[in-house]
C-alpha cells in the first residue's frame, strides 16, 4: 500500500503512529482512514497511548455498549485509577463539565435528558421550519449584492446560534459573546491543549456561567415561553434542576447547538462545489435534499472522535484487553468511510442508500440536537444554492488545524 502522509502502521501488532498536526492529514484524513481500514481498523495509537476503533460496526457497537461510559468516577476513585487531581486553573471549566449531559451517565443523565428532550423531538423541531427559512433568506439578503462572502462567520454561524438562542430564550444580540465563549471553550477538545488554551477556556467558562446565572435569575422572576424557562420550572420525581445543572445544560445546548452545524454547513458547501454535481438536482426534492444532507454528513463529518471510559475489565472479541478506567477512542469520521459498510467510501455520492452514518453518535449519548441540525442543513443549504446559483469557491478553503472537530477556518465564495 502506498505511503500515506502523517501515519505509520504496523498491521501485525496493530500499533499506529498518527501525527494529527501533519497538514496533509488534517486537510484530508481519508487516505489515512483507508490505510487503517485496510490494515488494522482497531489499533493502539502510540501518541495517545490508548486503543482506537475505526470500523463502522465496531464504532456503532461500542457507542451503544453500556460497558463503556462518558465518566468513570461514579464507579472508581482517582486513587484506584491513578488519575491525577483536577487542575486548579480549570476549576470553572470543570464545574460546567461536571453537570454536562455529554459527560454524565444514568441516573443523572436520564434525569437531565428527560427534562430537555421534549424540546428536541422531531415534531417540535419541525415547527421551527418557517423561522429557519426566514432567517436564511434574511442573512443572504445582507450579502447577496456583494458578489462574494466569507460564508462561515456570515451565514454558517449566524443561523444555528440564532435559532438555539431563540429556543432557549436568550437575547439574540448576545450571539457574538456566546460564539466567543463557545469557541474558546471547545479549543479544550483538541489533542494536548496548551496551558494558555486551558487558562482562556477557563476564563470563558467563568464569563459564560456568570452571564447565564443572570439570565436564569431574570427567567425566574419573569418566565417566558422558552426552553430555559421550561428547564427551570420542570420537575422529575419531585426534583428540579439546580442552578449548576441549569447553567451546564444551557452551555452544552448553546455550544453543541451550533458548533457542529457551523462546521457541517461549511463542509457541505465545499464538498458540493468541489464535486461538480448540480446543486439544483441535489436539492430538487425533499427526498434528494435529505439524501444529499446525509451524504454530506457521512463524507465530511464535523466531529471525528468521541471517547469513552472502560467501566470494568473487559476483553473484546478481537482479543483487545481493556482495564477499568482505560479510555478508548471512537473514530466517527473513519467509521463513515469504512469500505465494509459503504461502497467507494471516498466518493461523494448523494444517491447512495447504504445505511446511516454515525456523525451524531449512537446509543445513550446520541446527539440530542440531531433533529435540529438536520433541519437547519436541509433548509439553509438549498436556500443558499438557489439564491446564489453561480456560487463558486474563491480560493482553496483553509481547513482548521484540528482533528477532533473537522471543519474549515473560513470559506470564501464568489458568484
Amino acid at each position: 500500500m502506498p505511503e500515506v502522509p502523517g501515519i505509520s502502521i504496523n498491521g501485525s501488532s496493530r500499533r499506529v503512529s498518527l501525527d494529527v498536526r501533519n497538514p496533509d492529514f488534517f486537510r484530508n484524513p481519508l487516505p489515512a482512514y483507508a490505510a487503517l481500514h485496510a490494515q488494522c481498523p482497531a489499533f493502539f495509537w502510540e501518541e495517545r497511548q490508548q486503543w482506537y476503533f475505526a470500523g463502522y460496526d465496531q464504532v456503532n457497537g461500542l457507542l451503544r455498549d453500556r460497558r463503556f461510559g462518558r465518566q468513570i468516577l461514579h464507579v472508581a476513585t482517582r486513587d484506584e485509577l491513578g488519575m491525577p487531581e483536577p487542575k486548579p486553573h480549570l476549576k470553572d471549566f470543570d464545574a460546567l463539565e461536571a453537570h454536562s449531559l455529554l459527560e454524565l451517565e444514568p441516573p443523572a443523565h436520564t434525569r437531565l435528558r428527560t427534562l430537555v428532550n421534549r424540546a428536541f423531538v422531531s415534531r417540535q423541531i419541525e415547527q421551527l421550519r418557517p423561522e429557519i427559512e426566514t432567517l436564511s433568506h434574511a442573512v443572504i439578503d445582507s450579502f447577496e449584492k456583494n458578489g462574494e462572502v466569507e460564508l462561515l462567520k456570515t451565514y454558517a454561524e449566524t443561523i444555528p446560534v440564532t435559532i438555539i438562542a431563540r429556543m432557549l430564550g436568550i437575547p439574540v444580540d448576545a450571539a457574538p459573546r456566546l460564539l466567543d465563549w463557545s469557541h474558546r471553550m471547545v479549543r479544550m477538545y483538541v489533542f494536548n491543549p496548551t496551558f494558555e488554551t486551558e487558562l482562556d477556556a477557563n476564563q470563558a467558562s467563568a464569563e459564560f456561567a456568570a452571564y447565564l446565572s443572570d439570565v436564569i435569575a431574570e427567567k425566574r422572576s419573569d418566565p417566558g415561553d422558552d426552553l430555559l424557562t421550561h428547564m427551570i420550572v420542570s420537575e422529575k420525581d419531585g426534583e428540579r434542576l439546580s442552578d449548576a445543572e441549569l447553567i451546564s445544560t444551557t452551555v452544552l445546548l448553546l455550544n453543541a447547538g451550533h458548533e457542529a452545524t457551523v462546521h457541517q454547513i461549511g463542509n457541505a458547501v465545499r464538498t458540493i462545489l468541489q464535486s461538480g454535481l448540480s446543486p439544483a438536482e441535489l436539492f430538487a426534492t425533499e427526498e434528494s435534499t435529505e439524501r444529499t444532507v446525509e451524504e454530506c454528513l457521512r463524507f465530511a463529518a464535523p466531529l471525528h472522535i468521541f471517547q469513552r471510559y472502560v467501566l470494568a475489565d473487559i476483553e473484546l472479541e478481537d482479543g483487545i484487553a481493556l482495564r477499568k478506567g482505560d479510555k478508548i477512542g471512537l473514530m466517527l469520521g473513519a467509521a463513515n468511510v469504512d469500505p465494509r459498510k459503504f461502497s467507494a467510501p471516498g466518493t461523494f455520492r448523494p444517491d447512495r442508500d447504504e445505511g446511516p452514518n454515525v456523525s451524531f453518535g449512537a446509543g445513550l449519548h446520541f446527539c440530542i440536537g440531531a433533529p435540529l441540525a438536520r433541519l437547519e442543513l436541509k433548509l439553509s443549504l438549498p436556500i443558499l444554492f438557489r439564491r446564489l446559483p453561480g456560487m463558486r469557491l474563491k480560493n482553496e478553503p483553509h481547513v482548521k488545524d484540528s482533528f477532533h472537530f473537522h471543519g474549515l477556518d473560513r470559506l470564501d465564495l464568489i458568484w
